[in-house]
């Protein structure tokens, strides 16, 4: 028969905090029983109230903090605990900045069993504020009125907000516009409980370097009520637009953008530069939400792939084919996979635009395009990878060792897949050696990762902290 758990809903327990979760909750433990509180940091004792109990955790609603941790700090954002959007605020950056490396290396001992991996210390965000290039947020009625902003944590209750502290300002412009003109012309929001409603999403898109601005409208229905209004008072309202664009998603789903998209006004793309190169980036393109930081991303890869200028490389997942020109600068030929015919359009045109030529785009499956390659003769000295939060499908990575490259470079968005890859290109003759954390998301618990892989027969040695 199974033990009791120690606590009970209602009850208020004295917690420990040794850690932070995965969505940035506190971690403790009461008479050996793990226990989540939201809001609470490492090295707090806290009064929890116990809310839920489980059969092997509970949660608790943060009561009374008696013991503070020295890397607490005031959150400037009014609604940090209502909102979903960040977990942090509360937390200093340099602490931020040492929790998410800690994050990543438990993923990979714990995880992957993997040990002997140098994980060096995360590369900061010089300015952690205001640095989002993407905003996405869904548009629905609170009370009466129209609401955009994120949802509730663990709900699909939407916190209306007029800014955003980690989205760029034209983004925040967007916010309060969008809101405005809705309101001003009677349009409705989406209700996904009846599905009911006109706009569902409002996405916004900032070119970094540029100051180009994109607005996406996502409505659940065929046409846009009003839509030469819209336009002429998302011109006033709006610096530096330059596209407005409108999808069509009327499915009642979780996902953001339907199968229908088209231009109402401007320019199908905005332009952004990162590094030497500038890309074209169009309302369902995939680019890096923190441009600055996907650019050391982005060098470290290039790094990590050890070309001297004469190597044949492989970029799988290559979307848009940023990584991909960033590996040409010093590879002789780089194919880059994709198995979205958009992205791939896109990133031709970005090559095509930079006067990159040492490059080729595949549509299609990695685990298919790669046998196909090696059979004419491909036989690339490295592979980069950087593949959805899921990572990576086992034929993909045996697919992978197959191909026997001297080295794999893993980008990853997601220290758990990103572990669990590792650990199986290990038993396939490839050997995980250092790891370098890059913060593309502050204030977030999120963290970016760029790995050197190296085949085990390869020599290799790194200095720097271990796990």
């Amino acid at each position: 028969m199974a033990e009791k758990p120690p606590v009970s809903p209602g009850e208020t327990c004295t917690i420990e905090i040794t850690g932070l979760g995965h969505s940035g909750e506190g971690v403790g433990r009461f008479q050996g029983f793990t226990v989540f509180v939201p809001y609470a940091l490492p090295g707090e004792r806290v009064d929890a109230l116990i809310s839920v109990v489980k059969k092997n955790y509970a949660q608790g609603r943060l009561k009374q903090i008696l013991q503070t941790s020295p890397h607490r700090i005031t959150p400037r954002c009014s609604i940090f605990e209502s909102c979903g959007g960040c977990q942090l605020l509360h937390l200093d950056y340099d602490e931020q900045l040492r929790v998410k490396r800690q994050t990543v290396v438990d993923a990979i001992t714990r995880i992957g069993k993997l040990s002997e991996v140098v994980v060096h210390p995360a590369i900061g965000a010089a300015d952690p504020w205001f640095y989002r290039n993407k905003m996405q947020l869904p548009v629905g009625d609170v009370g009466g009125k129209t609401a955009i902003g994120c949802f509730a944590q663990g709900t699909h209750d939407i916190i209306d907000s007029d800014s955003c502290f980690i989205q760029q300002g034209s983004n925040n412009d967007i916010i309060r516009a969008v809101r405005d003109i809705v309101t001003e012309l009677g349009i409705l929001p989406y209700n996904e409980r009846s599905g009911k409603g006109v706009i569902r999403h409002i996405l916004g898109r900032v070119g970094t370097a540029t100051g180009e601005v994109m607005v996406v409208l996502v409505t659940a229905t065929a046409e846009l009520p009003h839509r030469d209004l819209i336009i002429a008072r998302l011109q006033e309202r709006v610096a530096g637009l330059v596209s407005v664009i409108h999808n069509v998603n009327a499915k009642q789903t979780n996902v953001v953008l339907g199968n229908s998209t088209r231009t109402l006004w401007g320019k199908e793309t905005i332009t952004d530069k990162m590094g030497e190169f500038t890309f074209h980036i169009s309302a369902e393109s995939f680019f890096q939400v923190n441009t600055v930081q996907a650019a050391i991303l982005y060098d470290t890869a290039l790094e990590y792939a050890g070309l001297s200028g004469g190597e044949t490389v492989v970029d799988a997942y290559c979307g848009t084919g940023t990584i991909t020109l960033f590996l040409a600068r010093k590879a002789a030929l780089v194919y880059g996979i994709e198995e979205s015919t958009a992205a791939i359009r896109d990133a031709r045109r970005n090559s095509s635009d930079n006067g990159v030529k040492n490059v080729e785009f595949i549509v299609g499956d990695a685990a298919k395009v790669m046998p196909t390659l090696y059979k004419q003769g491909v036989r690339p000295h490295a592979i980069v990878v950087d593949p959805p939060r899921a990572g990576c499908e086992p034929r993909v990575l045996e697919t992978f060792a197959a191909m026997a490259p001297q080295r794999i470079v893993y980008v990853s968005c997601n220290p758990a897949s990103l572990a669990r890859d590792l650990a199986f290109l290990d038993q396939n003759g490839y050997r995980a050696v250092e790891v370098q954390p890059v913060d593309m998301f502050p204030q977030t618990m999120h963290i970016e990762c760029v790995v050197r892989v190296q085949r085990k027969h390869s020599q290799y040695n790194v200095q720097n902290e271990s796990v």
